[in-house]
C-alpha cells in the first residue's frame, strides 16, 4: 500500500475500522491492509482464538489498538452484542466481509443451512449497515464496504440462494452509494470472482484458478470513495466484462456450466 492511500484511509475513515469476517479470507486481508495504514481495528468473527492471534500480530507489527469480538452473526442476539461492545469506539469505516455460501442441488441443501446463510449474508448486513449509517451521519466522512460477488449479477444454478443473497447486497450498495453520498458516507460494493479462502471449503466448491485475498484487498480499499462497484483482480474483471454484452438468460446458462464444474465432485 502506498503512502497516499494509507493517509487517505486514515484521514477519511479513522481512527477505527470495524471488520466482520476478519478471521480469514478477504476480511483478514483487508484488516491487515488497514493496520498497515495505521487504523485501529475492531475484528469480528466466530473464532476467538484465531482473532486473538491475528490481533496480537497486527498490534505487534503496526503499533495499533485492536479489539476482538467473537460473534456468530447468524444468531439473534449477535446484533445487540455488536452494538454494546462497539458503542464507545470512534468508528469511521465498516467492512462487512462476513459471509458464506452453499452449493449443489437446491432441493438437497438443508433449509436450515440456507436460512443461516440468508441471515448472515443479508439480514445481519442490513442491521449493521442501518446502524452504522445512523452513526456515521454525525461524522464529516466515513465509509461502508459491502461484499457482493460476480454471481450476484445474474442467477447461478447450483448456487442459487447464494447468488440471490449477493444480488441483494449489490442492489443495496448501489442505492446507498447514491443516497448517502451527500451525507459524507462513502458506500462501495466489492464484487470479486472466485477467491482462494476457507469460503470454498464451507461452500463445498472447487475454486480452481482463484484470486488470493491479499491481492484484492488493496484494490478494494483504493476504490472506496471513488467508485460504486469494484470488481477486484484480473479474473473478476475478465469474467464480468466478457459477459457484459451477453443476454441475461444466456449468462445464467453459462453460470450453470461454470457451477457444475465447480461442484461436480462435491456433495451438498
Amino acid at each position: 500500500m502506498n503512502k497516499n492511500l494509507a493517509n487517505r484511509l486514515k484521514t477519511h475513515y479513522g481512527p477505527y475500522a470495524l471488520v466482520t469476517g476478519a478471521s480469514s479470507g478477504i476480511g483478514k486481508a483487508i484488516a491487515a491492509e488497514l493496520a498497515k495504514a495505521g487504523l485501529n481495528l475492531i475484528l469480528i468473527a466466530r473464532s476467538e482464538k484465531i482473532l486473538d492471534d491475528l490481533a496480537s500480530k497486527l498490534k505487534s507489527e503496526h503499533g495499533i489498538h485492536v479489539s476482538v469480538i467473537p460473534l456468530d452473526l447468524s444468531t439473534k442476539d449477535s446484533f445487540s452484542k455488536l452494538i454494546a461492545q462497539t458503542k464507545d469506539f470512534d468508528i469511521g469505516l465498516f467492512v462487512a466481509a462476513a459471509g458464506f455460501g452453499t452449493s449443489g442441488s437446491f432441493s438437497d441443501i438443508p433449509l436450515e443451512k440456507e436460512t443461516d446463510m440468508l441471515l448472515t449474508n443479508c439480514y445481519a448486513v442490513l442491521e449493521q449497515t442501518k446502524y452504522f449509517t445512523q452513526r456515521f451521519e454525525n461524522r464529516s466522512r466515513s465509509g461502508i464496504i459491502l461484499f457482493g460477488s460476480i454471481v450476484g449479477f445474474q442467477g447461478a444454478p447450483r448456487a442459487s440462494n447464494y447468488a440471490a443473497t449477493k444480488a441483494y447486497i449489490q442492489t443495496l450498495a448501489e442505492a446507498l452509494h447514491v443516497e448517502l453520498k451527500s451525507t459524507g458516507i462513502d458506500v462501495l460494493s466489492a464484487a470479486p470472482g472466485p477467491v482462494n479462502s476457507s469460503f470454498a471449503g464451507r461452500a463445498k466448491m472447487q475454486m480452481g484458478n482463484a484470486l488470493k485475498p491479499q491481492d484484492i484487498a488493496v484494490p478494494i480499499l483504493k476504490a472506496l470513495g471513488k467508485r460504486q462497484t469494484v470488481r477486484p483482480g484480473f479474473l473478476s474483471k475478465l469474467i464480468s466484462y466478457s459477459m457484459l454484452t451477453v443476454p441475461r438468460w444466456l449468462r445464467i446458462r453459462i453460470m450453470a456450466v461454470v457451477m457444475r464444474g465447480m461442484t461436480k465432485t462435491q456433495s451438498a
